[in-house]
C-alpha cells in the first residue's frame, strides 16, 4: 500500500524569535517525514503589526507552493496570532488544513503592557485586533485547529488565555514558555496532530459542534 505524503508544514515564531528557535522541533518533524519550512517575519519585535507580518506568510505562501498545494500551520507564541491572522483574513482558510498553535495569547496577555509598540498592544486582552479575530472564530472550525498550551506560562497571562471556544484542546505541564518548543511531549503532541487523518467534512461548511473535552497530561512532582 502506497504511503500518503504528509502535508508541508510551515512554523511560525513568536516575539523577538527567527526560525532557529524552531531548530530541535524541525529537525524532529523532518526525520518523522515531513518538509518543513521555518519563516524568520522580520520585524519581529512589535515594531509592526502582526496584520503586517501575517502578510509575510500569504507572500511566503505564494512563492513556495503550487495554488493548489494544501499545507499545515504552526505557530508559537504571537506566531500563532499572526497565523490566526493569516487563516481568517488572507485567505489562509483556503489552503491550511491542519492549524496548531502552542502557548499561543487568543484571548491577549497581560505582558503586552510591558511595551507600547503596535504588536504587543494588538496582544493585549480586549484590544481590537483580537477582538476583530473573536467576531467570526468559528471560521477555524472549517479546519482541524489544536490549540496546545501549558498552565505554568508566565509570558501568557493568564496561561488560559491559550483557550478558545473552538477546535480542540492540548495541555501540557510544561514549566516554562520556550520549553514548549523543545520539550518532547510538546513535540509528539505536534507530530501526532499533523499526522491524524482529516476530519471527513473538511472543506466542508461545517455544523456547530461541541468543543472537544481538554486532554490533560499530568506528571508527578509538578
Amino acid at each position: 500500500m502506497k504511503s500518503i505524503q504528509p502535508n508541508p508544514v510551515i512554523l511560525i515564531h513568536g516575539i523577538d524569535d527567527t526560525a532557529l528557535v524552531f531548530q530541535t522541533m524541525s529537525q524532529q518533524l523532518s526525520r518523522r517525514g515531513w518538509d518543513v519550512h521555518s519563516l524568520s517575519l522580520t520585524p519581529s519585535n512589535g515594531e509592526i503589526g502582526l496584520d503586517r507580518l501575517a502578510q509575510q506568510i500569504a507572500d511566503y505562501v505564494s512563492l513556495t507552493f503550487k495554488e493548489n498545494q494544501p499545507f499545515d500551520l504552526v505557530g508559537f507564541s504571537m506566531g500563532g496570532i499572526i497565523s490566526r491572522y493569516y487563516v481568517q483574513r488572507l485567505g489562509g482558510i483556503q489552503r491550511v488544513q491542519r492549524f496548531v498553535t502552542i502557548s499561543s495569547p487568543h484571548c491577549g496577555s497581560w505582558v503586552g503592557y510591558a511595551r507600547h509598540n503596535i504588536g504587543c498592544q494588538q496582544m493585549r486582552p480586549n484590544s481590537r485586533f483580537l477582538n476583530d479575530l473573536k467576531r467570526d472564530i468559528h471560521i477555524l472550525d472549517k479546519i482541524d485547529f489544536t490549540s496546545i498550551w501549558t498552565p505554568y506560562d508566565l509570558m501568557i497571562v493568564p496561561a488560559h488565555s491559550s483557550c478558545i471556544s473552538v477546535g480542540r484542546e492540548i495541555i501540557l505541564p510544561i514549566l516554562l514558555h520556550s520549553w514548549m518548543l523543545t520539550d518532547p511531549r510538546c513535540i509528539a503532541q505536534v507530530a501526532q496532530v499533523l499526522a491524524e487523518p482529516l476530519r471527513q467534512n473538511h472543506a466542508k461548511t461545517p455544523q456547530p459542534r461541541p468543543v472537544s473535552p481538554r486532554y490533560l497530561y499530568q506528571e508527578q512532582g509538578i
